[in-house]
């Protein structure tokens, strides 16, 4: 089945823009979204203690990285470089899962690996100490800031036609207009929602006030993937920060899980990524409030978990 490209998809949304099951359909296909709702998505968690390793295996389970990356394509991968803190403090991804899965891509033939993030520190501080810029940049990737200065210039505004808190949001262009868009989060704790994963993830690429989005967090972070859904999430969980989140900034506060989950079912990978804390999707009001949307499954029962070691 052909896969059209994020760019592609971004390209036809206006004003008629649908949402839902037809989301699914435009993305997947319609033979391909009808099989998933039968049989549930398709979720890779592997176990290893190399993180680049378990990047590798994570798409090698679910048919390698070619089933979504083309020569001359476009690809953002975009972790979670929000916080001025080392690796070992896990408080941003890892950049060995981050430089890997940019080698990928360009093994794969891809022309432009992007790799961003609207920080909350200061962006240069950032991309320096959680050492993303650095393992990006030597696999091949470019690591644009997000400026203050570019709100204006380097955002789109997106219709939520069937929104129920929010009508309207800006989004950042390299996000809108890739290819190919791999969320690559890093699984912690959060004083406000308990976990940030994949799904909160996607506010690194938003503008606006984003502040204003942690009121009625769930129904927001839904309404905003009606409209835009990552091709692909990778989580890493090899460590993970799980008091004193999200900022973190001791080493005592994490935990080696030594694991990576991986689908193309955003809100599957962030219920799976649950149990890792010892908590269910329901726990995580905004994972559940994406299932009611038609984002995904947050039934684990409904997960077909392909299990691998490395």
């Amino acid at each position: 089945m052909k896969r059209i490209s994020r760019r592609q998809f971004a390209q036809g949304l206006g004003a008629t823009l649908a949402t839902g099951p037809f989301l699914l359909s435009r993305w997947a296909g319609a033979e391909e979204a009808a099989a998933v709702a039968q049989s549930g998505p398709v979720v890779a968690v592997v176990e290893g203690k190399s993180p680049a390793a378990l990047a590798r295996a994570a798409l090698d389970a679910l048919g390698g990285i070619r089933t979504w990356v083309q020569p001359g394509h476009t690809v953002v991968v975009k972790p979670n470089i929000g916080w001025d803190r080392l690796p070992a403090m896990a408080a941003d991804t890892n950049p060995q899962v981050v430089g890997e899965i940019v080698r990928l891509c360009k093994e794969a033939g891809a022309a432009k690996v992007l790799v961003f993030d609207r920080t909350c520190n200061d962006a240069r501080r950032c991309y320096t100490s959680s050492g993303i810029a650095a393992a990006a940049e030597e696999a091949g990737a470019e690591t644009p800031y997000v400026r203050e200065s570019d709100l204006q210039f380097k955002f789109r505004t997106l219709p939520i036609p069937d929104g129920q808190r929010l009508k309207e949001w800006p989004f950042y262009l390299d996000a809108l207009d890739a290819d190919v868009y791999i969320n690559v989060p890093i699984a912690k704790h959060h004083s406000l929602c308990r976990l940030t994963l994949g799904i909160k993830n996607t506010m690194g690429i938003l503008g606006g006030e984003r502040g204003s989005l942690h009121v009625d967090l769930g129904e927001k972070l839904a309404d905003i993937h009606r409209v835009f859904k990552p091709t692909l999430t990778l989580m890493d969980a090899y460590r993970v920060l799980v008091r004193n989140g999200p900022t973190g900034g001791n080493p005592r506060d994490t935990e080696l899980k030594f694991t990576m989950i991986a689908g193309e079912d955003p809100v599957a990978v962030d219920a799976y990524t649950t149990t890792l804390f010892d908590l269910t999707p329901q726990d995580v009001p905004y994972i559940s409030a994406c299932a009611r949307a038609g984002v995904g499954t947050d039934q684990l029962d409904r997960i077909q978990l392909k299990k691998v070691q490395v």
